[in-house]
C-alpha cells in the first residue's frame, strides 16, 4: 500500500451530521470522493437532497436520515438506519451545531441550553450510538472550533463553552475506546470558513479579525475537508485524542 492509498476510504461507511449545508456538505462530498458511502443527517431532511446528489455523483451511495441530534433516541435511530442500509459504520463526523451571540448578562437559560444540547449533547449521543457498533479501526472526528481555544470578539459564552467541552469529550472518548474498542477519536478546531454561521456575522466582523489571520484570509472548505480525510483514514492511524486547529494561524496570535 502506498502512502496515498492510506488516505482512501473505499468500502467504508461514514455518518456526517449537519450535512444539509455549509461545512457538512463539503465533508460529505470529500468523504465520498475518498471512497466512502455516506449517511447524511440533518433536521432539514429536504435540504439533504442536494448533498445526496453530490455524493452520488462520485459513484458512492447516500442515505439521508432526518435527525435531531439533541434527541438521543433519534441518534440511535440514525445509526440503526445506517446499519440496516450498509451493515457497518466506520467514520462519524460530528459536525452539526448552532451558534448564538448573546451578552452574558442577558442570555436566557433556554438560549444557553439549546446550544449545549445540540453542540455538546448531540455530539455525545451520536458518538455513543456509533461507539456501540463501530469495529476496530473506526474513526470519530468531532468538529470543535477555534472559539473552544481562544476568543474572537463576539459574546459567545454558550458556543465557546460547548466547543471547549467537545475537546474534553474527544480526549475522554479516545481514552475509553482506544484500547478497548480500537476506535480513534479526534477533533478539528476550524477557524473562519464560509458557512451559514459566518453569513450571520455583522458587516466588518471578519475584517476586524484580519490582523489575527496569519495567512491573511479565511479558509476554503476543501482545505478543512482534506484535513478531515486524513483524520478519518488509516493515514492518521496512530493519532487519537488530539484537537487540530485549522485556522490560518488565529490561535497563535
Amino acid at each position: 500500500m502506498s502512502v496515498l492509498d492510506k488516505f482512501r476510504l473505499d468500502g467504508r461507511v461514514a455518518i456526517v451530521t449537519g450535512a444539509s449545508s455549509g461545512l457538512g456538505v463539503a465533508f460529505a462530498q470529500a468523504l465520498a470522493e475518498a471512497g466512502a458511502d455516506i449517511v447524511l443527517a440533518a433536521r432539514r431532511v429536504d435540504k439533504l437532497a442536494d448533498t445526496a446528489a453530490l455524493v452520488r455523483a462520485t459513484g458512492r451511495r447516500a442515505l439521508p436520515v432526518a435527525t435531531d441530534i439533541a434527541d438521543p433516541d433519534q441518534c440511535t435511530a440514525l445509526v440503526d438506519a445506517a446499519m440496516t442500509e450498509f451493515g457497518r459504520v466506520d467514520v462519524l463526523v460530528n459536525n452539526a451545531g448552532i451558534a448564538t451571540a448573546h451578552p452574558a448578562t442577558r442570555e436566557t437559560p433556554d438560549q444557553f441550553r439549546s446550544v449545549i444540547d445540540i453542540n455538546l449533547g448531540g455530539s455525545y449521543w451520536t458518538a455513543q450510538a456509533c461507539g456501540k457498533v463501530m469495529q476496530p479501526g473506526s474513526s470519530i472526528v468531532n468538529i470543535s472550533s477555534v472559539l473552544g481555544l481562544t476568543t474572537a470578539g463576539l459574546p459567545q459564552a454558550a458556543y465557546s463553552a460547548s466547543k471547549a467541552a467537545i475537546i474534553g469529550l474527544t480526549r475522554d472518548l479516545a481514552q475509553q475506546w482506544g484500547t478497548r474498542k480500537g476506535i480513534r477519536v479526534n477533533a478539528l478546531a476550524p477557524g473562519f470558513f464560509a458557512s451559514e454561521m459566518t453569513d450571520q456575522y455583522h458587516d466588518g466582523y471578519l475584517d476586524s479579525l484580519a490582523s489575527r489571520m496569519v495567512l491573511g484570509r479565511t479558509g476554503d472548505a476543501t482545505e478543512l475537508a482534506a484535513t478531515l480525510i486524513w483524520l478519518a483514514s488509516d493515514a492518521a492511524g496512530y493519532v487519537t485524542g488530539q484537537t487540530l486547529a485549522v485556522d490560518g494561524g488565529i490561535t497563535i496570535t
